[in-house]
């Protein structure tokens, strides 16, 4: 793999780089843009040849004017959890760092059972153990299921 993929710099704003291949879009769910929420440059590519990921394959997002919260960082670890942000400032990169997925996740996933007690309209907070870290996959804290395709059940 020769060629190089070059997207547009960005002046300020976040890139989210190595994004497991396939995620983009849910990064950008997450990230809450979708055709009526665009008003800055966003640039996603996908499935592009990567040397540091073991799959061998990445996506990347760049999003102008936005900085991420920690929320919306943790969320993103949930479905790319070898990702790497990084915030740009006047074309330089002022931070740069790994997402990190806890042990314990509260309140950013809900549980896929319907019977779960979190889903029963209860005042009470999803929570996960963590039992796999890549792939992600947690365990609910109520009534133990395990939670693989966390993307279809982000808060």
């Amino acid at each position: 793999m020769s060629e190089e993929i070059k997207a547009a710099p960005i002046r300020n704003g976040t890139v989210i780089d190595h994004i497991t291949s396939g995620q983009a879009l849910n990064v950008l769910k997450i990230l809450g843009v979708n055709e009526n929420t665009i008003d800055s440059t966003v640039i996603v590519v996908m499935h592009v040849y990567s040397k540091k990921l073991e799959s061998g394959w990445k996506d990347v997002v760049k999003i102008e004017d936005r900085e991420l919260d920690q929320n919306t960082v943790d969320k993103i670890a949930l479905i790319a959890p070898q990702a790497t942000i990084v915030i740009i400032r006047d074309y330089y990169v002022a931070n740069k760092f790994k997402v990190d997925i806890g042990n314990h996740v509260v309140g950013l996933a809900i549980c896929s059972n319907p019977d779960c007690i979190t889903n029963k309209g209860e005042p009470i907070e999803p929570e996960f153990d963590v039992i796999s870290k890549n792939p992600p996959v947690l365990r609910c804290m109520y009534c133990e299921r395990k939670l693989t395709n966390i993307s279809d059940n982000l808060l």
